[in-house]
């Protein structure tokens, strides 16, 4: 039977093919951009531990040094605290020998100012003050760091200071210094270095949560909620997390902790922007890769051909194993490879294997005594095999007009005449591979080869005028009725077939007979 399949060998390889390289294409794309950023991910974590550890290593120096200044100054006026010209030397040095504070006082036990620096200041002296640094050094009598708070002038600052005891160990005050947290300071320029990723910044916040440092200076002194990295941050010395902070954001944090001001600086890169590098990076990766197996498909569509050609060739040979020198033809095929040679010493033997079972079933089949054709037992037998070859062939129905009367007005012998005598031109007409056969008194089925209908009709339209001119015996010319039909083109139902051919004989006797349908 024929199957109304597309398919063939070829398609499959390159089916295949597409399916393994566009699956071989996806999970390579897919791990590379996994492995990418996972990649990324741990190179971002460790950077940003590394610049926080470095930077809050570099912060803690320069804090302890601050103190032991402080310290220095605070021992000098234990001794000198009334001498006015020694406390304004100190403030005035601590001030202008390095950048770490923006302004320095010196307050005795009772808040009073007894110094300060700059002069631009205009603190009054002897005034007592309230702010919460100079209130909480008073309190603390030892090393003081103040959370950010405003001073009296309205400056966000942190306050560091000192006590200073005189030589019997009482308490007479401290001096400090205050870093303004929105003005440049020290912190300001330890953090605000260029490094690692774009866009990774750093900020500080100390131990009650507010931020000491930030790049934008609109969230310094505020206090850090809802940041998922808290808890781990106060509880680890350093480290590296992913969180989210503040404001919802996913980043990649690096933490470490300043010891002497027990401060946590942060250093941290937005998750998505780094997802969006991920992304670039597997983009043009994949553009690689695309025309990478775009040159191996074209390969393999190259080889497919190669593959396929001899294959497909010998299949469609493979349903003409009727067709006269059809194993000269399959000879012609060079084999390149196993399977195609196999499959042509296969088809070779088909072919001899067919011809003899020809040869055996025109031997074996009963025929008709009469008229020496295949009676329908036979036809079947060769209609079978057709089907199983997949020959497509035309079914040409006769039934000679009026044979009844003949009969009736001749006798049988005259009528046996006849039969003889149309066989003979039946026999005449017809191609030699073509089948002829008699299934019944007057009734006649020849099996015409042949993937075009229109060479069956030919062939009978060329019978029925010979026929219907020629003179047989003593009766005179004899016509006859035909109806063709063919297989597969009117029906893949081969007993479909025969009925069409059966109507369409039908058909011409209804139509004055001496005719084709």
């Amino acid at each position: 039977m024929i199957y109304p399949l597309k398919l063939n060998l070829r398609k499959l390889i390159l089916l295949l093919s597409v399916f393994s390289v566009s699956s071989l294409f996806i999970v390579s794309v897919v791990v590379s951009y996994y492995i990418q950023k996972q990649q990324l991910i741990s190179n971002s974590l460790s950077v940003n531990l590394e610049y926080a550890s470095k930077i809050a290593i570099g912060t803690d120096n320069h804090f302890q040094t601050i103190l032991k200044e402080l310290a220095y100054s605070a021992y000098v006026l234990g001794n000198s605290f009334e001498n006015n010209q020694i406390t304004h030397s100190e403030v005035e040095r601590l001030k202008n020998q390095s950048d770490y504070f923006n302004s320095i006082v010196i307050v005795n036990s009772k808040g009073d100012f007894i110094d300060y620096a700059p002069s631009q200041l205009h603190l009054k002296k002897d005034a007592a003050n309230t702010t919460l640094g100079l209130q909480e050094s008073l309190k603390a009598k030892k090393t003081y760091i103040s959370a950010p708070y405003y001073s009296i002038r309205k400056n966000l600052i942190i306050f560091i200071s000192q006590p200073i005891f005189n030589n019997k160990k009482e308490f007479i005050g401290f001096i400090g210094g205050a870093i303004y947290l929105k003005d440049k300071n020290i912190i300001s320029d330890l953090l605000t270095i260029k490094y690692g990723y774009k866009n990774s910044y750093m900020y500080v916040f100390d131990k009650s949560n507010k931020i000491v440092f930030h790049p934008d200076a609109r969230k310094i002194g505020k206090q850090i909620l809802n940041n998922s990295g808290l808890a781990y941050m106060r509880e680890k010395k350093s480290g590296s997390i992913e969180l989210i902070n503040s404001d919802g954001i996913k980043n990649l944090a690096g933490f470490a902790h300043i010891p002497t001001t027990d401060w946590i600086i942060v250093s941290q890169q937005p998750t998505k922007e780094l997802l969006q590098q991920a992304t670039t990076t597997i983009y043009k990766v994949a553009l690689v890769m695309l025309i990478f197996y775009a040159f191996i498909f074209f390969i393999v569509w190259q080889v497919s051909l190669l593959i396929s050609s001899p294959l497909n060739r010998l299949a469609k040979m493979a349903s003409r194993l009727n067709q006269p020198n059809i194993d000269l033809n399959i000879a012609k095929i060079e084999p390149w490879y196993f399977e195609v040679r196999r499959f042509k010493i296969s088809l070779l033997m088909s072919v001899r294997n067919f011809s003899e079972k020809i040869s055996e079933l025109n031997n074996r089949v009963n025929t008709d005594p009469l008229t020496g054709f295949y009676n329908r037992r036979g036809m079947d037998l060769f209609v079978d095999s057709f089907i199983k070859t997949e020959t497509k062939f035309s079914v040409i129905y006769i039934d000679i007009d009026f044979f009844k009367r003949i009969n009736d007005t001749y006798g049988h012998d005259q009528g046996d005449v006849v039969l003889n005598q149309i066989a003979s031109y039946i026999r005449e007409n017809f191609r030699s591979n073509d089948i002829c056969c008699r299934i019944g008194g007057e009734e006649f089925i020849i099996l015409t080869p042949t993937t075009n209908i229109e060479i069956g009709y030919t062939i009978a339209e060329r019978l029925r005028k010979r026929l219907e001119s020629t003179m047989i015996g003593s009766i005179g010319p004899v016509t006859v009725s035909i109806g063709i039909a063919h297989w597969p083109n009117d029906s893949f139902d081969v007993q479909a077939v025969f009925k069409k051919a059966d109507n369409n004989l039908y058909k011409a006797k209804a139509a004055g007979r001496n005719c084709i349908r």
